[in-house]
């Protein structure tokens, strides 16, 4: 079986002579958040290429494509960790090689005793869930299907996003698709982590149909989305398409029960919303580079775009309707340890084109602050600005209070127009409100990125990027990156705590190297 080897980080041997600087300062003890010292590039993208990681991180293999899983839905071909075999094809390079079916967001669970990683996977004939047991030391016993039907029995959508909801004992996925497919699932867990109601899925009708990617619980119980839609082209990019939603659910024990579907609009200066007609009608509206730019900040407000139970409706055109404010690629989103759950950071991936002439290509990261949860008005305000050398970003995580690990899925076509593959990284961030206050007052600077991962490109990935069939993708990308204790309780939502990953051996880091071999690893701090 070809298993991945274990990386040790520092495989590069001028990083130690390299013009490296770590966060907040000349050292890497300068500060109690993350030892990061910045790796000098991305990887170039030709041939083969290793990951290279800070030398004060190492990554473990815990899963990989080709493992089996223990409990197969062989007839509808859910054979394996990485890949579908239906078809009955060769796993990997060759020109007929079996569909990939891409493990993506992480969840990591401490239940029953076991600490699981669940995943979603993403491309493929269907969708399904797995579960990585990290205390078993057999890799052939490692991996476990969870789902792969609804509550009628048929194959559902392929999942981007997952979390876990607390509040009722669900793992909450996402597909990433246009009305009417596209959608929120549940799959309950019992207390030891297995499946409950033999791991069928709900449609959760009353959270909308639309190109969902990230999903996150706040304190409240209200669940948190982004959606991931391209608009048409113009300028060489696509026009803002996609929005932020907050549901806010009748009963936060049952999401059964309905509630309320809301989408997040954003007022220009003049108060007046930035409704998706004006900002799809002229893509270069002013109000775009304002709302990327530093020390800027615009009122929010969640405007209510359905009530209701079970019908299915397009939250997108809802959206539309309802003058919320589309964006550029929203993808994933996490509060801010410390916050109380009044700061929300969420990434907006662009246009992921260098020839796009509009405002706002390269995307960034946002800062939504509200006053609560579940409050109806916040301020919106630009966190972190992308570029061409850091852009195309995806999935995000606190790793400390103040250290925010983003990292890009800029796609093949950008990895050409940089000649680099993606890089993960750490964003150390100042208080919010003074930030603003310094950028109006233009005192403030940008938070500088410090790259914690330069990503590789593995054979199989160099491969599909070749000559590898249409199905599967080419240039492995970054996904998954998670940090968490496990705590399954109301305790341990995300951003409830704060992080430890460098003290305490409680706190782990995830990530997944998708397409290719699809390769799951485990990053461990030296602090």
């Amino acid at each position: 079986m070809n298993t991945p080897t274990i990386l040790k980080a520092g495989l590069v041997g001028t990083l130690a002579a390299a013009a490296a600087f770590a966060l907040g300062g000349t050292s890497a003890e300068a500060h109690d958040g993350l030892p990061v010292v910045n790796v000098p590039h991305a990887n170039p993208r030709s041939g083969v290429q290793n990951n290279v990681l800070t030398p004060s991180a190492t990554q473990t293999s815990v899963a990989w494509g080709n493992l089996p899983l223990t409990n197969p839905d062989t007839a509808n071909g859910v054979t394996h960790y990485g890949y579908n075999t239906l078809d009955g094809a060769p796993l990997t390079q060759t020109t007929d090689e079996a569909h990939k079916t891409e493990p993506d967001k992480n969840v990591y669970l401490v239940l029953g005793g076991k600490h699981y990683l669940y995943q979603g996977h993403e491309i493929g004939p269907r969708g399904y869930v797995t579960r990585i047991n990290l205390d078993e030391s057999d890799p052939l016993k490692r991996v476990t299907l969870i789902s792969d039907t609804d509550t009628a029995g048929n194959a559902y959508p392929t999942i981007d996003g997952i979390t876990w909801d607390p509040f009722t004992q669900q793992l909450l996925l996402t597909a990433e698709s246009s009305a009417p497919k596209g959608g929120v699932f549940a799959v309950g867990l019992d207390a030891n982590g297995d499946p409950v109601d033999g791991g069928k899925a709900t449609r959760l009708a009353a959270l909308g149909s639309g190109g969902f990617e990230g999903i996150q619980n706040d304190a409240d119980g209200n669940v948190w989305m982004l959606e991931d839609i391209g608009g048409k082209g113009a300028s060489g990019g696509k026009v803002p398409n996609s929005f932020a939603y907050r549901f806010v659910p009748t009963d936060k024990h049952d999401l059964t029960k309905g509630g309320s579907l809301q989408a997040l609009q954003i007022e220009r200066k003049d108060g007046t919303p930035a409704t998706t007609a004006a900002l799809q009608a002229n893509p270069s509206d002013a109000f775009i580079r304002q709302l990327h730019a530093y020390g800027s900040s615009f009122a929010t407000k969640w405007v209510t775009i359905h009530t209701g139970t079970t019908e299915a409706f397009d939250a997108t055109a809802a959206a539309k309707a309802a003058d919320a404010t589309p964006m550029k690629r929203p993808e994933n989103g996490v509060f801010r340890p410390g916050t109380g759950f009044r700061e929300f950071y969420f990434t907006e991936t662009g246009d992921t084109s260098t020839s796009s002439t509009l405002p706002g290509a390269y995307g960034g990261v946002f800062r939504i602050s509200q006053k609560s949860p579940s409050a109806d008005t916040g301020r919106i305000s630009i966190a972190a600005v992308g570029d061409e050398e850091h852009t195309g970003f995806d999935n995000i995580t606190f790793a400390t209070k103040d250290d925010l690990l983003v990292v890009e899925d800029a796609g093949d076509g950008l990895h050409t127009q940089r000649g680099a593959l993606d890089s993960g990284y750490v964003f150390r961030l100042g208080d919010s409100r003074e930030d603003e206050g310094s950028y109006a007052a233009g005192r403030g600077h940008a938070p500088r990125p410090v790259r914690f991962l330069a990503e590789g490109r593995d054979a199989s990935a160099t491969f599909d990027s070749i000559c590898g069939p249409s199905y599967n993708d080419g240039d492995n990308e970054i996904t998954g990156i998670h940090v968490s204790d496990g705590d399954a309780s109301v305790g341990g939502l995300l951003g409830a705590k704060l992080p430890q990953p460098t003290t305490s051996p409680a706190w782990r880091t995830f990530w997944t190297q998708q397409h290719g071999d699809n390769t799951t690893w485990e990053i461990r701090w030296n602090g």
